[in-house]
């Protein structure tokens, strides 16, 4: 039986690197259905990651699907919808026919890092940062275009007759659900061409990369009208998207940061701390990002952020190629059956390493290793790492940003770890608040559109439902300060750069 179809819902669509995620959320914020659909993962050569781009759109579709299904809602009662993403990751395709040029180069692509290398000696290296925020490196969408243009002769040739589109994830999901070429401000700023001081397309970097301004989408504030659904299996037509929001950006808002010096940290395939800067533009010496978020509204707002290739990975890693454990649950169980790591180090560089060190040319390493080792200390270790990398990010916050760090509050598959998170605090020396929504991220975006359907005048209106979880330090600084110190002086020992 139908509910009542006065009632308004709102569709969250969260397309990520391992997996899509389907949320359905009453008119009070109320989760009332869920579907998931894994993504595939392709690795041609060392360092390489694509996706299917028509996979992709499937698993959106089913993930859709299984949540109306579940909840039992008509789809004629969807509101709105909001679409996050996995960022960076680049698409192109022909919009006469619809087909995508080249399979997805994912985010964690390490392919274009001689073309990085390139530009480098040129000495574009600091025009790049100024204008953008970013550093020059494999991970952002601006290199991936530059290597299929330089390494596809049809590509090459059907961009400069104006026969291709570009767009990030969520762009390429919005073009197949309403026909319309758009992304936000914080999907852009993650393409090493958009000017964040401007907010445009900048025609010098256009240059630089070699992309054309008709492949580039049109740019919108987070939560704003971007379209109506048209011919999208299993949904109406008309219904309208009303906002997108980088995955990242997204679990910022999705944790109620909004204003300046809020911070958050996201433990998903990668692991990723942004803090609000609200209106102030800092830029990082140090390997951080200057990045756009938005506003309580969704209007653009700047923030630093920190990332780490390897995190939830890595769990996974153990799973399917190492067979030492089950389930990513099991982690935890076999972690703690050791009483430490017996002088292991994991560094999960598999495919270099982000902030603050941004090497591609690191590969990961397993060190210490002596006779009394078990998989259970290299389990316990490959946890550690991802509080250790976390820590070397909120390092480079404290000295950069220079703003009292009070709490870390964290969201993502991996925070449901206990273990990990304990560690965390310890190693941060500050406590960690475990959102009781650990899919931000969807939980963000619709917000987003809910405050852009006019459903919500704000978010704080939905801000008290969230309940978190505290975990205080437990080890004295001499022994936080020893710890951190011996990871360092571990990690230093893979870089290839020289820092």
């Amino acid at each position: 039986m139908l509910k009542n179809l006065s009632q308004k819902y709102i569709l969250s669509i969260d397309q990520g690197t391992t997996g899509s995620r389907a949320i359905l959320f009453d008119s009070k914020g109320r989760e009332k259905g869920r579907g998931y659909e894994e993504v595939l993962q392709f690795y041609p050569k060392p360092g390489w990651v694509e996706h299917d781009p028509k996979q992709i759109l499937q698993s959106v579709e089913k993930a859709i699907r299984i949540a109306l299904t579940e909840s039992k809602i008509n789809p004629n009662q969807i509101a709105a919808i909001g679409i996050t993403n996995q960022r960076e990751s680049t698409v192109l395709w022909n919009p006469k026919s619809g087909v995508a040029a080249h399979r997805v180069i994912v985010w964690q692509d390490r392919r274009t890092a001689s073309i990085c290398e390139e530009l480098k000696k040129r000495g574009l290296e600091s025009v790049i940062h100024k204008k953008t925020g970013l550093v020059l490196d494999p991970y952002f969408s601006g290199t991936k275009i530059a290597w299929l243009l330089k390494h596809h002769v049809k590509i090459n040739k059907e961009a400069r007759d104006g026969k291709l589109l570009f767009g990030t994830i969520d762009t390429w999901i919005l073009w197949n659900m309403t026909g319309e070429h758009v992304t936000d401000h914080t999907n852009a700023s993650r393409t090493l061409l958009f000017n964040i001081q401007t907010l445009k397309w900048d025609s010098e970097l256009l240059k630089i990369f070699g992309v054309s301004q008709s492949m580039l989408p049109r740019v919108q504030d987070s939560a704003s009208i971007y379209g109506k659904t048209k011919n999208w299996p299993g949904l109406p037509d008309g219904i309208p998207i009303t906002a997108l929001c980088g995955d990242q950006q997204a679990a910022l808002y999705g944790q109620g940061c909004y204003t300046r010096g809020q911070m958050k940290n996201t433990y998903g395939t990668g692991c990723f701390l942004v803090i609000n800067t609200g209106s102030k533009k800092v830029i990082s010496e140090s390997g951080l990002l200057t990045t756009l978020a938005c506003d309580e509204m969704g209007r653009p707002a700047y923030a630093l952020e920190g990332s780490v290739f390897i995190a939830g990975a890595l769990i996974q890693w153990l799973r399917d190629s190492m067979k030492w454990i089950r389930s990513a649950e099991e982690s935890e169980k076999i972690a703690r059956s050791v009483p430490d790591n017996h002088g292991v180090t994991v560094i999960p560089a598999f495919v270099g390493l982000g902030a603050p060190y941004w090497d591609s040319g690191a590969r990961g390493a397993i060190l210490g290793l002596t006779r009394g080792v078990t998989p259970a200390h290299i389990i316990r270790a490959a946890l550690e790492s991802i509080a250790y990398q976390t820590a070397d990010l909120v390092e480079v916050v404290k000295r950069e940003f220079k703003f009292p760090i009070r709490a870390l509050k964290v969201d993502g598959g991996a925070c449901r770890n206990n273990l990990l998170m304990q560690f965390q605090a310890d190693i941060l020396g500050v406590d960690v608040l475990r959102s009781g929504i650990p899919e931000s991220t969807a939980w963000g975006v619709a917000k987003l559109a809910g405050v852009s359907a006019r459903i919500w005048k704000t978010p704080r209106d939905l801000d008290h439902q969230t309940k978190y979880q505290r975990f205080c330090p437990g080890i004295s600084i001499k022994t936080r300060s020893e710890l951190f110190k011996q990871w360092q002086q571990q990690v230093k020992r893979i870089l290839t750069n020289g820092d």
